[in-house]
């Protein structure tokens, strides 16, 4: 079990790596998407000042006079507990009847002043692919085909999962091991810091991996699906379709004769207020039309669960549809699970911390076969120069060493140096570039494979120090590069209360603070163990 959790670590480790600094970053995707627009407008702060009534008032006004005839009306409510996110203004969305002869349908959307119901004139932003490109990575690699980076990530997966049953058998000491470590001892250092983040993030390691084999399962393993549907495609989008239940004929909605508005009211009533997420007019065809009521919840896994349904004409409370079946509910589950989209602020942040902790997982397991080859490579070379022979094995072992070596410098400083040039190159390729997001994703790319060839032209111990300290100074430069170049620095955000925006430079600044820490104490690390032999020398 042993030999087969470090090579299977080995073996997919970078990738993993990865894997885990990109999809970390994708449960801020949308913060960071925002901090990569600095044209959209900051967050307000009041929110909770605007009346429900007549916003309702207001958006379904809007929807008569632009959306006749659609298939369905939806009013979204603003407020901050409505989003875990953040802010949510108000908007209106609808659908519209397909084309005859066709099942899809066009869908529409706008934003809309709270107060005056007007549309909002939406600022230009740049061109990005901001948080989601990140997001995407995560489980596409990038430049690969499709179907090929979902593969890669899933045979990974599959052995991490594999890597993290065989990691708990080998730890006859599990709890014992979470409290223990012996910092300065080399080789027992790295395997202690191995432990204690492993143990810490193993709740966290035995669900993201399982969820994420789950998302992609019938491409993993699509005999069951080919044996019962076939093989064809359109065999396949008949599974798909039998996935999604029958398609519902609708007939166009129109405004309802109970009032939304003191709908809305008893429902914050029986709730309490800012409860309300949205409200869906729809009129299936051969049936009276009815209002769905989402509401905003954060107890539950879904974020905003559909809560009531009512008639729209004479207001009636209806019953809501069959729930799905049970497969498609711990499908669901788990999938809200892995991408925790239900999550509010502090516990976004600890899946944040949990991926980090899983980047750390992963570095420390790689650095750890690194030292204890390394030491046991040069007991060998030693004694092999006391019997003046070098042998075939020695060389290949020598070389194998290196190249992981030069591996783990250049993807474990190189890859947050490369995600740090994606944010630099944000603000600093020009706005009006027409391949500006493509030209992001390149200069990480870049950046990462220059730094794979910094380590391999330059001594281990002087590489690990200077690509650190160059991904310290990196993280730094961001919030001040925002500074000169946007008007959303740290004193206008922490001015109108946009903790969005401002988070995003206080955690560049925290990044460039672990970075600049782990440099320093290697550099005083290594300078003790060649000052050793010396004063042993001297004595």
């Amino acid at each position: 079990m042993a030999w087969l959790h470090t090579w299977v670590g080995l073996t997919t480790g970078w990738v993993l790596f990865f894997v885990f600094v990109t999809g970390t970053a994708g449960y801020l995707d949308d913060e960071i998407t925002r901090w990569m627009q600095p044209e959209l407008p900051l967050a307000t702060t009041q929110i909770g000042l605007y009346e429900p009534s007549v916003m309702i008032g207001h958006a379904l006004a809007r929807l008569q006079a632009i959306a006749p005839p659609a298939r369905s009306w939806t009013v979204t409510l603003p407020h901050q507990s409505l989003e875990p996110r953040g802010e949510q203004g108000l908007s209106i969305a609808w659908e519209s009847l397909p084309s005859p002869g066709q099942n899809a349908s066009r869908r529409g959307g706008e934003r809309l002043d709270p107060i005056s119901g007007e549309p909002q004139k939406a600022a230009t932003p740049r061109v990005t692919g901001g948080g989601t490109v990140l997001y995407r990575m995560h489980y596409l690699m990038h430049y690969l085909p499709y179907e090929t980076g979902i593969k890669l990530v899933g045979i990974c997966t599959m052995l991490m999962w594999l890597a993290v049953v065989t990691g708990v058998i080998t730890h006859k000491k599990i709890f014992s091991d979470f409290f223990t470590f012996r910092p300065g001892k080399g080789q027992r250092s790295w395997l202690d810091a191995h432990n204690v983040v492993s143990v810490l993030s193993l709740p966290f390691f035995l669900m993201i991996t399982y969820t994420g084999l789950v998302f992609f399962a019938v491409t993993y393993l699509p005999a069951a699906r080919d044996a019962l549907y076939g093989t064809s495609p359109a065999q396949r989008q008949e599974f798909a379709k039998e996935l999604r239940g029958p398609a519902r004929s609708d007939q166009p909605v129109t405004a309802p004769d109970v009032s939304l508005p003191a709908l809305a009211q008893r429902l914050e009533s029986e709730w309490g207020a800012g409860h309300v997420a949205s409200m869906q007019i729809v009129h299936p065809a051969g049936e009276s039309p009815y209002i769905d009521v989402r509401r905003a919840s954060t107890s539950t896994l879904s974020v905003h669960e559909l809560a009531a349904r009512f008639s729209a004409i004479d207001g009636e409370r209806l019953p809501l549809p069959e729930a799905a079946p049970a497969t498609m509910r711990v499908r669901s589950t788990l999938f809200a699970l892995h991408e925790g989209l239900f999550a509010d602020w502090w516990l976004r942040w600890l899946y944040v911390i949990s991926g980090l902790l899983g980047c750390a997982v992963i570095g420390t397991g790689l650095v750890l076969w690194t030292v204890k080859r390394g030491q046991q490579h040069q007991r060998l070379q030693q004694r092999a120069d006391r019997a003046a022979e070098h042998s075939f094995t020695a060389r290949i072992n020598a070389t194998g060493l290196r190249v992981v070596e030069v591996l783990n410098i250049g993807t474990l400083a190189g890859l947050p140096l490369g995600l740090a040039a994606y944010f630099l190159a944000n603000r600093l390729l020009p706005v009006t570039m027409i391949t500006r997001a493509s030209w992001e994703v390149h200069s990480l790319f870049i950046v990462w494979c220059g730094a794979l060839l910094y380590a391999l032209v330059r001594p281990a111990k002087r590489a690990w120090f200077e690509l650190l300290s160059l991904a310290a100074a990196a993280y730094v430069l961001i919030p001040g590069i925002n500074a000169l170049t946007t008007d959303r620095h740290l004193g206008i955000t922490l001015r109108h209360g946009d903790w969005g925006l401002a988070g995003f430079d206080f955690a560049m600044f925290g990044l460039a603070g672990v970075f600049a820490g782990i440099a320093i104490k290697l550099q005083r690390k290594w300078r003790v163990a060649e000052a050793a032999p010396l004063v042993r020398k001297k004595s």
